[in-house]
């Protein structure tokens, strides 16, 4: 009997995916651990080993196919004691792609609402268990929403984000809720006029679509809260260059950078009412710092973690993090190495920005974005002098963080960064 092979679910909140690009063809013969293919998720491109031996007979999603469910059969897989012209026989027709026109309808009649008795909860092997994504777990408890009376659109019924999106809380099963402006912004068809000007359209990625929906959702939803200060940072300069000619026999060299990640994060674990998530009727207070670093990949803006970062050593972080950032910029990061977080990084001083307000990444609370160091005009030890600052915002979920909380964060970050010592204490 072949086996087919179905599109998997990468991460936890992936429904639906892009099949980028097959590196196995019909009559390849291929063992566990092979890689298949490339899988564009809502995050990143991802390789999708083979985890039984065989030969492919069919391949049933052709590369590039966008909008691919999880679940769907994407390829069939004939063992090794199967007769191949067989199951070539067995396997299923190929799915159609959504990029496929679908076949003229002529206009139908306004749609008349269904009964509310039509709809059926999702079912579940146990006949009592609700079987839904995580995501749609935690959107329905935020909403008040009871899962048992939504109708799921997932595989085999499965209830996934949009479903409970759709619904309103109490209300009837298959009774959608009205657009709220948050979903109605998230609508990626936008009629703009060329206005006659040359142009090219460049179709969005599953991760470019990922990125406004979430940055728009934040600024709709999440009141920000802007706090800016400066920071001296010749005390840090002069201990990077310490600390790097300590390690060059190493091999490793420090940026700027690795030590603002060490600094945030003992920063956090000084003003913990910082380190925090706001989720619906509850506070969540984090025991320890992970610092998500925001990296630009060619696919989009991506932002691996360097988890328990108050408790490694810089030389650690500035390891871990040029790791991570390869495997970003390649597009090979594992959802658990971006997924989570207690805060986030942006720095664009390499750049030469100046100051800049980031956008919170949800579900934290708080982002801090720094940029360039350059002579000023400082006062030191009640002195004029000129002094390499840098301008660092701090931006806060005010749901969550107060502004003296969060001005206290900041201080403690400027302290940790003029006094860089305790960094490698």
């Amino acid at each position: 009997m072949p086996t087919p092979i179905k599109m998997p679910a990468l991460s936890p909140t992936m429904e639906e995916g892009t099949l980028a690009r097959w590196l196995v063809k019909v009559g390849d013969k291929v063992s566990s651990g092979d890689i298949m293919a490339e899988i564009e998720t809502d995050k990143a491109t991802m390789e999708f080993e083979a985890v039984d031996e065989g030969t492919i007979v069919s391949i049933d999603v052709s590369e590039g196919s966008e909008g691919v469910k999880v679940g769907t059969i994407i390829a069939t897989l004939a063992g090794e004691d199967e007769d191949v012209a067989e199951g070539a026989e067995a396997a299923p027709a190929p799915a159609k792609s959504e990029e496929q026109p679908a076949p003229e309808a002529a206009p139908a009649p306004a749609a008349t609402p269904a009964p509310a008795a039509a709809a059926t909860p999702a079912p579940s092997p146990s006949g009592d268990r609700i079987i839904a994504s995580p995501l749609a777990k935690r959107i329905a408890e935020q909403k008040g929403i009871d899962l048992a009376e939504v109708t799921g659109s997932g595989p085999n019924g499965r209830i996934v984000k949009a479903d409970v999106e759709d619904t309103q809380a109490g209300a009837p099963a298959g009774v959608a809720a009205a657009p709220s402006p948050a979903a109605a912004a998230s609508v990626p068809s936008l009629k703009i006029p060329d206005f006659g000007i040359p142009f090219e359209a460049v179709k969005h990625n599953n991760i470019r679509k990922t990125i406004a929906r979430r940055l728009t959702e934040a600024k709709q939803t999440i009141p920000h809260i802007y706090l800016t200060l400066d920071v001296r940072l010749d005390a840090l300069l002069k201990l990077r260059g310490e600390l790097n000619a300590a390690l060059e026999s190493q091999g490793i060299k420090l940026s700027v950078n690795d030590l603002l990640i060490k600094g945030l994060a003992k920063a956090l674990m000084q003003v913990p009412s910082c380190n925090v998530s706001f989720a619906g009727d509850e506070l969540r207070k984090y025991s320890r710092a992970d610092i998500s670093v925001a990296v630009a990949a060619p696919s989009g803006l991506i932002t691996p973690i360097i988890v328990d970062a108050g408790s490694k050593s810089i030389s650690a972080i500035s390891t871990e993090m040029k790791e991570l950032a390869g495997k970003a910029r390649d597009g090979k990061l594992q959802p658990h190495e971006y997924q989570g977080g207690t805060a986030s990084l942006s720095n664009l001083g390499m750049f030469g920005i100046k100051q800049f307000d980031a956008v919170i990444n949800p579900p934290q609370a708080m982002i801090l974005a720094v940029g360039a160091g350059e002579k000023r005009p400082a006062v030191v030890d009640g002195a004029l002098s000129v002094a390499t600052v840098m301008s660092a915002t701090g931006s806060f979920d005010h749901r969550a963080i107060d502004g003296a909380d969060g001005a206290q964060l900041m201080q403690a970050f400027q302290h940790i960064v003029e006094n860089p010592l305790g960094l490698v204490a």
